[in-house]
């Protein structure tokens, strides 16, 4: 990659690694070394695009969160969320599963008996958030929202959901504990779409096909960061292309990440540790109580 100049509306672009978790392929965009978080989204990873062969799944075992909310955005295929609130809710494409870890909170997400009877298309978003330093250790809660709950933008060949937060003039009724945005956007090929300067720190993801930003051309996969002040225009170059933005307020200090958990302490994260491995999380999640992710010896 040739290094960005002064002027350029991007801040840096980030190439997600890549890891093999069993029966599709995983890309981590955040944290990364160039960038550890984007307003305050401190983790991202995109998920296939992969075709689940019939008899197989997807199955993230019950495993503990602490001080972020985890974000589920599909475009294809569906998971079942259950979580130790007694949360039960399949996901499917544009819904949005928002869990609020806050003090903790214990979760799996597997693929249902029906969907592993066929070849399932499986490609999505998963994202944390967070929490503010004075709600790391709210209660746990989970929420999900329709399709109804997303306004949509379009003309001119764009069309944007507003997933979370506010963006161009329109706000979701997903509810957060901090100034976000999150859409997902579509551009047919040769259709633009000015992402404003309203926030300060702001990021796409791109998804599918190509845009082209400054006058340089940007391929699916990457996480491209922009500077911030200055209004940003992606065009679809050479056909249609989808990608998601995301960003809001700077983080109210910084913060820690180890495996599933986040703080802005240390010795929280230590003490969430010891919490795990001597079973003081709530770990009964209904429907799946026979085994769970232990604590890794390092991460």
């Amino acid at each position: 990659m040739s290094e960005l100049s002064p002027e350029s509306a991007l801040e840096t672009i980030v190439v997600p690694r890549a890891s093999d978790i069993g029966n599709f392929e995983v890309r981590r965009a955040l944290p990364s070394v160039q960038k550890r978080s984007v307003g305050p989204f401190v983790f991202l990873d995109e998920m296939g695009p992969a075709v689940v062969p019939a008899g197989k799944g997807m199955d993230v075992r019950p495993h503990p969160h602490i001080g972020l909310a985890t974000v589920t955005y599909l475009y294809d295929g569906s998971i079942m969320h259950r979580d130790g609130l007694g949360s039960i809710q399949l996901i499917e494409p544009g819904e949005i599963n928002w869990m609020t870890a806050g003090r903790g909170i214990v979760h799996s997400e597997r693929s249902t008996p029906e969907a592993r009877r066929v070849d399932q298309r499986l490609f999505g978003l998963q994202m944390w958030v967070a929490l503010p330093r004075d709600k790391e250790e709210m209660d746990p809660a989970f929420d999900h929202y329709g399709l109804d709950a997303q306004p949509v933008i379009e003309g001119e060949g764009a069309w944007v959901r507003v997933v979370a937060g506010s963006l161009l003039g329109r706000t979701s009724a997903v509810q957060t504990q901090s100034p976000l945005f999150y859409g997902d956007a579509k551009l047919q090929a040769g259709a633009s779409l000015e992402l404003p300067a309203e926030h300060i720190e702001r990021a796409a993801y791109l998804v599918e096909g190509t845009v082209r930003v400054d006058g340089q051309n940007h391929e699916s996969g990457r996480l491209l960061v922009f500077a911030p002040g200055r209004p940003v225009t992606l065009t679809a170059v050479g056909g249609p292309a989808r990608f998601a933005v995301l960003g809001g307020e700077p983080l109210d200090g910084p913060r820690f990440v180890w495996w599933n958990f986040v703080s802005s302490r240390k010795e929280r994260i230590e003490q969430a540790k010891e919490d795990w491995q001597r079973g003081r999380f709530d770990q009964v999640v209904p429907g799946d109580t026979t085994e769970f992710i232990p604590l890794p010896e390092k991460h």
